[in-house]
């Protein structure tokens, strides 16, 4: 059973939302991923947020562009997390897709990841997860060491060679 499913509207987001993907393997996860349109097919779509729960799925992470519909859809028929990744475009450079997906009605909350933030998205689903799995928690208090302990050496590495030569050496 997939524990979270990935969603978006065409695949077109696909190298954004794989994103998520990549991190939930690195964690050992299952997911499903699909690309569901919710104004081009709508009555598949609303079967599929209706029936994933009965299919394991725990958290749903929802990319979309423009109108951004599908995160505040499966939203509104997915009784569990949902986790919207707004989807960069051409005309308003994702703007109005963050617009759509944070802007929810009362009663309809979607979890909100920045513009392209699809690893975060993974990320926050791993987070919610983890809140009944140690063996995930201490996987991601791991995952934070790792974090500090390159960013640390950046620091070092900096203090040693001075800017300019860590510059050059990007």
């Amino acid at each position: 059973m997939s524990k979270v499913s990935i969603v978006m509207g065409s695949d077109s987001d696909l190298s954004i939302m794989s994103q998520a993907a990549k991190v939930l393997e690195e964690f050992g996860v299952e997911y499903e991923m699909k690309i569901i349109s919710a104004h081009r097919m709508p009555d598949i779509f609303v079967d599929y947020a209706k029936t994933a729960k009965d299919r394991g799925v725990d958290i749903i992470i929802a990319g979309a562009g423009g109108a951004a519909h599908l995160p505040g859809m499966c939203a509104a028929l997915f009784p569990l997390p949902v986790i919207g990744v707004p989807i960069h475009t051409k005309s308003l450079g994702g703007v109005d897709s963050l617009y759509s997906i944070v802007q929810m009605p009362s009663g309809i909350p979607v979890a909100t990841v920045a513009i392209n933030g699809a690893k975060n998205a993974g990320l926050l689903a791993l987070k919610m997860l983890a809140i009944n799995d140690s063996t995930l928690l201490s996987k991601l208090n791991k995952y934070s060491e790792g974090m500090k302990d390159s960013v640390s050496a950046k620091c070092e590495k900096l203090e040693k060679t001075g800017y300019e030569n860590y510059l050059n050496e990007m």
